[in-house]
């Protein structure tokens, strides 16, 4: 809850910089508060075909 509670509170201030007129301001908060997505737990295997057998495509 305190994740989501922190993520509203920089998306209140980034609105308010923005209507101030610090675009550039407003950007650096909402980049701050994106975190890559870890990639290990989704394993890269190729996806399976999904067409029915005996379709010619």
């Amino acid at each position: 809850m305190k994740k989501f509670m922190k993520k509203i509170e920089n998306i209140y201030a980034a609105v308010a910089f923005a209507e101030a007129g610090e675009h550039e301001t407003a950007r650096e908060i909402l980049r701050e508060d994106k975190r890559p997505q870890k990639r290990d737990r989704m394993s890269q295997r190729p996806r399976k075909q999904l067409r029915a057998p005996g379709m010619g495509w």
